[in-house]
């Protein structure tokens, strides 16, 4: 479990990139264990779909593509659109009002952060916090549900998400604000026990999500293209 952890913990980081190379000696030796139960972990998470083998037969993380991203969002929307309906129908605990209020006052204070800053988008510090506030509103809502396995399955579509996520630049102003709105209306509608308005405002949220990733990954894939020409024309001259 401590090997599997690892791994995953460098993957969500950012420690292991997407293509990155898992080396099982490095990890056992950094574990002070034998190399078993990180062969053990690596096989838990190829079946996982973190890691993958590479045309040249090592294992390396996964590296999604336009479509694993599109499959990867509508996973999670159908599971977690089931599961904020669910928790809507029920009578919200105190704490978990509070807990989600503060999640969202989280993504407020980033706002005024980089107001104040002047500058255009969130830095990897703030992207970092922004993650977390924004994986923890997601998953209480989850959790809300009684639903462990699904909490489970989309924590890890959100995790392989993530793997291409750290390759973004920060949030902007425009998108703060809009997170901020829905997330704050979507408390709303499970606090009234509307799951109809609860599934519909969570379903547009993750879509604005989903095509935000795919305009990242879009830019991302232009960028290798053309230093991928530029590199070329180098060569040839």
């Amino acid at each position: 479990m401590k090997a599997y952890l690892l791994i995953q913990k460098k993957i969500a980081s950012g420690e292991l990139a997407a293509g990155s190379l898992i080396s099982e000696l490095a990890l056992s030796k950094e574990l002070g264990s034998s190399r078993t139960p990180v062969r053990e972990a690596v096989g838990q998470l190829l079946a996982e779909g973190l890691l993958e083998l590479s045309t040249g037969g090592g294992i390396v993380v996964t590296q999604l593509t336009r479509q694993g991203i599109v499959d990867l969002y509508e996973l999670r929307e159908a599971l977690e659109v089931f599961a904020v309906g669910r928790a809507a129908r029920n009578v919200m605990r105190p704490t978990d009002k509070e807990r989600l209020e503060t999640l969202i006052d989280e993504t407020q204070i980033l706002l005024k952060e980089l107001k104040s800053s002047g500058k255009k988008e969130l830095n990897a510090e703030q992207m970092r916090r922004f993650m977390v506030s924004d994986l923890g509103f997601h998953a209480l809502l989850i959790r809300m549900a009684a639903n462990i396995r699904i909490l489970k399955v989309v924590n890890d579509t959100r995790l392989m998400i993530r793997i291409f996520g750290i390759q973004r630049s920060g949030h902007k102003r425009d998108e703060l604000e809009l997170i901020h709105r829905q997330h704050r209306e979507i408390l709303q509608a499970v606090l009234e026990q509307d799951a109809e308005r609860a599934q519909k405002l969570l379903s547009e949220h993750i879509q604005a999500s989903a095509r935000e990733r795919l305009e990242g990954f879009d830019h991302w894939e232009r960028e290798v293209s053309l230093a991928s020409i530029d590199i070329a024309e180098h060569l040839v001259f």
